[in-house]
C-alpha cells in the first residue's frame, strides 16, 4: 500500500494503485503495478519465484520483480514465496525486534533460544542459521540498506544492533541466491530502513511488562523541497525471567537525503550500545526443579557499533540508471562467561583431606592453595571466568548499472569489502559459589595475572584477521512470452583471509597464522509461468557458496581442539561451503483477497562446516562435512475478509546428513567407550541434523472488531528437535548416567493482543505472550555435568543419582504481558 511518500515517489515512478491483499506478513499489504516499468528492488531476488509481485496479478504478466543487493525493497513488493513484513506488520504483531516477528509470523522460520536472551536468538530458516553466537556456522546473510551486516570475523548477526523503530520493510528470500553473496546458503534477509519522505511525522511508544521489561521507541521525519531527514531510536531493558539475566539495549538511526530530478543522495548513521545477559542452556533436572535457574553465571556480552552509509542513484537516460553506495562500520564486543571447569570431572583433587561436596561448597582449600602457588590450578579450581574481546572495522562499496531493453533488463554490478579484526581471549581459574556463580582467583590459564586484549603478553589468544572480498555479478531478466519470464544470474566472488597469531606467529604447531584464498563463480536460473489467470508456476535452480570465517579457520585442528568462544587452535585449511538449491511451487488466487501457495524445496550443501566435539569434554574443532541436505514441503495461505485478515503456514523439513562421519560422543549413551565414556559416535546418511524441527506450523488472525479496536492472535507449534551431541539420533536415557532424552518434546504457544484507539493519534496496547504458560524447550545439547540433582558441585558423580552425561535444554519464555501507549502525529 503506497503511503507516506512510499517507494515509487522516492525513485520518481508513477503512482501504483493499491492491491487489496492481506496485510499478514506472508504477502504484502499492497502491490505496485505499471506496464511500462520493471522494478529493480533492493536486496530481494526471488530465485524460486523470480517474478511477479503478488499483486501484479494474472492480468499483468509484464511486471517482473527482480533484485540485487544494492537496491531497495519496496514495502509493497513482496513476491511469493518470500517472507515479508512492513513496519505496520511488525507493529501490529507487537514484536520486540525483527527476529521476534520472524519467530511468530515468518513461514519456515524457527528460533533456538540457546542463549536464553530475547535479543540473542538463533534464527533458522529452512535449516540454515543466522546466529549471534561466535562459532555457529552461518547459512543466512542479512542486508540493511545495501550493506551486508554479517560481521567480518565470524559472520555472526547481532539482532540487538538493528533498531526496530527504523525498519520500514523486511524480506526473507529463500534459496541459494548468488546475487546476495557470501552466506546466502539457505536464504537472505533484506531490511530497508525509513527516511523522511517515506515516513514523515512523529511517532513514539512506551511500554512496561512482566519481569520489569521496559521499552521505549521514537521516530521523527520530514522533508522540505529537495531535502529530507529522519531519526529513530529504541531502548530495551529488563531483569529477565531467568536468574541473573538483566539486559539493556539502545540502538538508533539518523538519515538525511537530497532528491532532485533524476538524482538522489542519502547519508545515514546507525549506532547501538547493548549489554545482554544470556545464561544459556540448563541441565534438564535442574531446569525441572526450578525453571528460572541457570547452570552457571555470569554470561554477559557487550556490543557497540557504528555504521556510516552513503548511497546515490542517478538515471543517466530513459533506459539507463546507475546506483552506488559506500559504507564504513566499527564493531566492538566483549564477553564474560562463568563456567564450570570440566577438567575436574571425575577427579577428587579439588578437595583437601576432610573436604567433601557437602561440607565445602566453595572455595576448596586445594583451589586456594594451587591458585596462590600458580601450580596447575586446573586440577583443583572448579570454575572458570572466560573473557573475550574483539574489535572489527569494515568498509567497502557497490557500483551497479541497469539497462532496460524492450523485452529484457540487464543489471551488472561490482562490489568490494575489506575488514580488519582483532580478537583476544583468556581463561581465569575460579571457584563456584553455592548459587553456581564463579569468583575469579586472579590466576589465568596462560600464567598471567591480567587481561588486556591486543597485548600479546597476557591473552591466551591474540589473533589479528584481515578479510577482503571482491565480487562481480550479472542479472538478465527476459520476458520470453507474455506469460513466461526467465531470470539468469551469476556472481563471481573472490575472498582472501589473512590470520596472524600475535602470540605464536609460526610456522609452528598450534599457530593461528595462515593465508587462505577462495574464489567461485555461482550461477542461478529461474522462471515463472502464468498458466492461467488464477494459477502461476515458478521454478528455480541456483548455487551459492561461502568461504570459511576467520574464527573457523582458527579452530580447525583436531590435534588442538578449542572451547568456543574461549579458545582457538591451529588452522588446517577448510574448503568453502557450496550450496545448490532446487525449488518449485504453484500459487492459486481463487479471488483477489485469497491465495494459497504450495512449494517443494531442496538444498544440498557440500563441504558444510560443522563444529565437531572432541574427546576432551567441552572442546571441539571445525571441519568440513561431506554432504548435508535440507528439503521439504511448504504451504502458505492468506485471506482478507473485510475486517478479518488470516494467514497460516506449514513447513515439513527433512534436514539430514548425507555422508558418514565419526564425531565426539561425550554425553551420548551410544559412544564407543561405553557408559560414562568420552568416546565417539558414528553418523550415517539419513541421520537428522540437531536443533531443526521436522514440523513447523504458524497461524495468525487480525480482526478489526470496531474502528477503534483491533484484536489479534497468533499461534506457533513445532515438533521436537534432536540435541547437539545426538547427531546419530541414537542416544537413550537410562535414568542414571544418562538421565536426559537427547531431544526436546513438541510444543505449541498462543499469543493474544489488543489495540484500542480512543483518539486518532493515540493507541493503548496490551500483549500477552504464551497465554497458556506452556513449558517447552527450543534447543538441547548433550554434555557432562559437574552438579548433582540438587545443584551441588560434585565432580565424582558417584552413587545412584550419578549423571556424568547431562541433557541441557534451552527453555522458552513463560507467560509474559506488556502494556504500551503509542502516539502518532
Amino acid at each position: 500500500m503506497p503511503r507516506r511518500g512510499s517507494a515509487e515517489s522516492i525513485i520518481a515512478l508513477p503512482h501504483a494503485p493499491e492491491y487489496p491483499f492481506p496485510n499478514n506478513g506472508i504477502c504484502g499489504d499492497g502491490i505496485m503495478r505499471h506496464r511500462r516499468f520493471r522494478w529493480l528492488i533492493g536486496c530481494a531476488a526471488l530465485l524460486a519465484a523470480p517474478a511477479l509481485a503478488d499483486g501484479a496479478g494474472p492480468a499483468d504478466p509484464e511486471l517482473v520483480v527482480v533484485a540485487t543487493p544494492l537496491h531497495d525493497v519496496g514495502e509493497a513488493v513482496l513476491a511469493a514465496p518470500a517472507v515479508g513484513a512492513t513496519d505496520e506488520d511488525i507493529a501490529a504483531a507487537r514484536a520486540i525486534d525483527a527476529s521476534d516477528w520472524l519467530r511468530r509470523r515468518g513461514a519456515g522460520v524457527y528460533l533456538n533460544d540457546i542463549t536464553g536472551n530475547p535479543l540473542q536468538a538463533d534464527v533458522n530458516f529452512r535449516g540454515f542459521t543466522a546466529s549471534p553466537l561466535l562459532g555457529t556456522p552461518q547459512g543466512l546473510v542479512v542486508w540493511v540498506d545495501g550493506v551486508r551486516v554479517n560481521q567480518p570475523f565470524g559472520d555472526v548477526v547481532s539482532w540487538d544492533l538493528i533498531p526496530k523503530a527504523a525498519i520500514r520493510a523486511l524480506n526473507l528470500v529463500p534459496g541459494s541466491n548468488p546475487l546476495f553473496g557470501r552466506n546466502a546458503l539457505g536464504g537472505a534477509l533484506v531490511i530497508r530502513t525509513k527516511d523522511g519522505r517515506s515516513d514523515p511525522g512523529f511517532r513514539a511508544e512506551a511500554g512496561y511488562g512482566r519481569f520489569e521489561r521496559r521499552t521505549l521507541e521514537a521516530e521523527a521525519g520530514g522533508h522540505s523541497g529537495a531535502i529530507d531527514w529522519y531519526v529513530a531510536g529504541n531502548h530495551f531493558a529488563e531483569t529477565g525471567w531467568r536468574d541473573h539475566s538483566p539486559s539493556r539495549a539502545w540502538s538508533g538511526l539518523a538519515k538525511a537525503g537530497w532528491q532532485q530530478g533524476n538524482s538522489r543522495i542519502s547519508l545515514s548513521a546507525l549506532a547501538a550500545d547493548t549489554r545482554l545477559n544470556g545464561n544459556g542452556l540448563q541441565e534438564e533436572r535442574l531446569l525441572n526443579a526450578r525453571r528460572a535457574s541457570v547452570y552457571t553465571h555470569p554470561d554477559t556480552v557487550w556490543n557497540r557499533t557504528l555504521l556510516l552509509n552513503a548511497a546515490a542513484e542517478h538515471r543517466l537516460a530513459d533506459r539507463l540508471s546507475l546506483k552506488a553506495n559506500a559504507f564504513w562500520r566499527r564493531l566492538t564486543s566483549r564477553t564474560l562467561n562463568g563456567d564450570a571447569n570440566d577438567e575436574v570431572l571425575g577427579s577428587d583433587d579439588v578437595y583437601e583431606p576432610g573436604e567433601t561436596p557437602a561440607n565445602t561448597p566453595f572455595p576448596s582449600a586445594a583451589c586456594i592453595a594451587e591458585a596462590a602457588d600458580n601450580e596447575e590450578p586446573q586440577e583443583a579450581c572448579n570454575g572458570l571466568l572466560n573473557r573475550s574481546a574483539s574489535r572489527q572495522f569494515e568498509w567497502g562499496g557497490t557500483l551497479e548499472l541497469a539497462l532496460e531493453l524492450k523485452a529484457a533488463r540487464l543489471t551488472a554490478g561490482l562490489a568490494f569489502t575489506t575488514s580488519r579484526a582483532s580478537f583476544g581471549q583468556s581463561s581465569e581459574f575460579g571457584h563456584l559459589t553455592p548459587a553456581r556463580g564463579v569468583i575469579g582467583t586472579g590466576v589465568f590459564a596462560d600464567g598471567t595475572q591480567d587481561f588486556d586484549p591486543g597485548e600479546d603478553t597476557d591473552a591466551r589468544v591474540d589473533l589479528s584477521a584481515r578479510t577482503r572480498s571482491q565480487s562481480a555479478y550479472l542479472l538478465a531478466e527476459l520476458t520470453a512470452t507474455p506469460s513466461l519470464t526467465v531470470n539468469a544470474s551469476a556472481r563471481l566472488d573472490a575472498t582472501q583471509i589473512r590470520n596472524l597469531d600475535r602470540i605464536n606467529p609460526g610456522p609452528a604447531t598450534g599457530s593461528l597464522t595462515g593465508n587462505h584464498d577462495y574464489h567461485r563463480l555461482n550461477p542461478a536460473l529461474s522462471l515463472r509461468w502464468q498458466a492461467a489467470r488464477a494459477i502461476s508456476i515458478d521454478a528455480a535452480v541456483a548455487q551459492t557458496s561461502r568461504a570459511p570465517s576467520a574464527i573457523e579457520l582458527g579452530c580447525a585442528d583436531p590435534e588442538s581442539p578449542c572451547r568456543l568462544p574461549n579458545a582457538l587452535a591451529g588452522d588446517p585449511p577448510l574448503h568453502q561451503v557450496i550450496a545448490r538449491t532446487i525449488e518449485a511451487g504453484v500459487r492459486l488466487e481463487p479471488a483477489t483477497s485469497i491465495f494459497l501457495r504450495a512449494g517443494l524445496f531442496r538444498t544440498t550443501a557440500l563441504d558444510d562446516i560443522l563444529f565437531v566435539a572432541s574427546p576432551r569434554t567441552g572442546f571441539g574443532y571445525f571441519r568440513n562435512f561431506g554432504r548435508t541436505r535440507r528439503q521439504g514441503l511448504e504451504l502458505v495461505a492468506g485471506a482478507a475478509l473485510k475486517r478479518l485478515n488470516l494467514s497460516a503456514s506449514y513447513t515439513l523439513l527433512d534436514a539430514t546428513y548425507r555422508s558418514a562421519e565419526t564425531v565426539g560422543g561425550a554425553g551420548n549413551s551410544t559412544n564407543d567407550e561405553g557408559p560414562g565414556g568420552e568416546g565417539n559416535i558414528r553418523i550415517v546418511p539419513g541421520n537428522r541434523i540437531p536443533l531443526l524441527p521436522r514440523h513447523l506450523f504458524k497461524a495468525s488472525a487480525d480482526w478489526q472488531a470496531r474502528p477503534w479496536l483491533l484484536l489479534s492472535a497468533d499461534v506457533q507449534a513445532a515438533s521436537g528437535v534432536f540435541a547437539r551431541g545426538n547427531e546419530n539420533n541414537a542416544h537413550q536415557p537410562d535414568g542414571g548416567l544418562y538421565p536426559g532424552a537427547g531431544k526436546t518434546k513438541g510444543w505449541a504457544v498462543l499469543n493474544l493482543g489488543a489495540e484500542v484507539k480512543p483518539l486518532s493519534w493515540l493507541s493503548l496496547i496490551v500483549q500477552v505472550d504464551n497465554v497458556l504458560d506452556a513449558r517447552f524447550a527450543t534447543a538441547a545439547q548433550l554434555g557432562a555435568t559437574v552438579f548433582d540433582p540438587a545443584g551441588r558441585f560434585n565432580p565424582l558423580q558417584a552413587g545412584p543419582d550419578a549423571a556424568q552425561g547431562g541433557s541441557f535444554l534451552g527453555p522458552g519464555a513463560p507467560r509474559q504481558w506488556r502494556l504500551a501507549t503509542r502516539v502518532r502525529f
